[in-house]
């Protein structure tokens, strides 16, 4: 859903459903990854080791998280920290587009 909700805004996605399949395309996409928009749990591996690898891989990716859990669930996850971007599900799609713009727009 968030992949066609974004192309239409002029981003190329390169969307999955599970963290290998991500993987195995980042691996055999030869241009450049910009962000990462990953859930937090997820089967398989959760999205900050997901973002880990794949940040590994591409210095520079920026990553944009999305849950529908609550703080303390998160916390538990790795997240806790003050600077990890996080957008809240549910949320519209002009949400999403603003925290997409604003993670690529940072530094």
């Amino acid at each position: 859903a968030c992949a066609k909700g974004l192309e239409p805004l002029g981003y190329t996605v390169l969307a999955a459903t599970l963290p290998g399949a991500a993987l195995r395309i980042a691996a055999g996409h030869e241009g450049p990854i910009h962000l990462l928009l990953t859930d937090v749990v997820m089967p398989e591996m959760h999205g900050r080791a997901l973002a880990e690898r794949l940040a590994a891989a591409r210095p520079g990716l920026r990553i944009l998280y999305m849950s529908g859990y609550a703080a303390d669930v998160l916390s538990e996850r790795g997240l806790g920290d003050v600077n990890v971007r996080l957008i809240h599900k549910p949320f519209a799609l002009e949400a999403l587009a603003r925290a997409v713009r604003a993670v690529l727009d940072e530094g």
